[in-house]
């Protein structure tokens, strides 16, 4: 029987040399003079993370967050970044409208969030990909799907943040940079 709480995302895998990402423990790894506090609302997910940062000093246990509570509680009031990936097109809308406001709270005054997904841009092709993974999406969840990148700019605007740098990244994913309007 497999105890191991280490869940393993193949296309977190595929990425993690371009966003060092698979979990918090190659983001600590490759920045270690910065402090990392990861969050999910998923017990399961704070599990695995725990598991995966064994041993990492400079990541903090996993902390429960629902970016759609009003108060992000244990989190501190100024954070200098906040990387987000892959949660946007799955789960409701609202969530991002969460992010934003929390993002727009808690960031410090020269901070960024840093979120990683797919999109749809207006006026550009979307790949076949990207369409089926999708048309996949929304027939599990209606609620769920890759968000048209005007869409969430416009929420981080409503919450002080703008578009500082996009990043094409592998897999048709963008890498945004937001920071604090001027």
């Amino acid at each position: 029987m497999n105890t191991d709480p280490r869940w393993h995302s193949a296309a977190a895998d595929r990425n993690k040399g371009p966003i060092l990402g698979q979990h918090a423990a190659h983001l600590a790894a490759a920045l270690p003079q910065w402090h990392w506090q990861p969050s999910d609302a998923d017990p399961g997910a704070r599990a695995s993370v725990t598991a995966w940062c064994a041993g990492v000093a400079n990541v903090r246990p996993a902390l429960h967050l629902d970016v759609l509570d009003a108060a992000w509680t244990g989190v501190p009031d100024a954070v200098d970044a906040i990387f987000c990936a892959n949660m946007l097109h799955i789960a409701p809308w609202a969530t991002c409208v969460g992010l934003m406001q929390g993002a727009g709270r808690h960031l410090s005054a020269q901070g960024v969030l840093v979120l990683y997904g797919p999109y749809r841009v207006a006026a550009e092709v979307t790949s076949a990909g990207n369409e089926a993974f999708d048309a996949d999406l929304r027939s599990r969840n209606p609620a769920w799907g890759l968000r048209l990148l005007g869409d969430v700019l416009a929420q981080a605007s409503a919450a002080g943040l703008q578009l500082k740098e996009r990043v094409a990244m592998p897999a048709n994913n963008l890498l945004l940079v937001l920071g604090r309007s001027r």
